[in-house]
């Protein structure tokens, strides 16, 4: 009897920004609100057997970081400097954990300043689709932003949650 022929070399996944979420969850002085990325490029590759990852470069606008408040969408932008400001995330490095947990690390870029995150994941395939779910908390104080601070009295904590659920289809 044949095995099955599984592929051992890198797959591109072709990520659906349909199905898939990157929201940012913020905490401010007696409220907290969810910026959702709306728009952004991402170049994954990975182990099309094992759904492990290879390389994951997300790039995107600032402008596309939407929270339902034009407002504060537009204090964001000037807060971040002005114009169109860019991010981006670069995978270095995978590793499981003594208890069998993914976890990822890369370089998350903001303001040209770039710092190194790690963060638990997960890896899933279903025929030719797979889902990669995690969070990352970060400060955005490290990346040379200042506290933000309005009339006075309300203050966005400076500790962020990165929230994300990438679906693609293996090509």
């Amino acid at each position: 009897m044949a095995t099955p022929f599984l592929p051992l070399s890198a797959a591109t996944l072709e990520v659906d920004q349909g199905r898939s979420r990157i929201q940012v969850d913020a905490k401010a002085t007696g409220h907290s609100f969810t910026g959702t990325l709306e728009d952004y490029s991402a170049t994954v590759k990975g182990n099309a057997a094992t759904a492990d990852p290879e390389s994951f470069d997300l790039t995107w606008s600032f402008k596309d970081l939407k929270t339902d408040d034009k407002k504060r969408d537009d204090a964001m932008i000037t807060w971040l400097g002005g114009g169109n400001p860019k991010g981006r995330f670069s995978f270095t490095k995978s590793w499981v954990d003594g208890k069998g947990g993914k976890h990822a690390m890369g370089t998350l870029t903001i303001k040209g300043v770039g710092k190194t995150v790690a963060f638990p994941f997960t890896a899933t395939r279903e025929g030719e689709w797979v889902t990669i779910d995690g969070r990352v908390g970060m400060d955005y104080k490290d990346f040379g932003l200042p506290v933000i601070r309005a009339m006075a009295l309300m203050t966005v904590d400076p500790k962020l949650t990165v929230r994300f659920h990438i679906v693609g289809k293996i090509k």
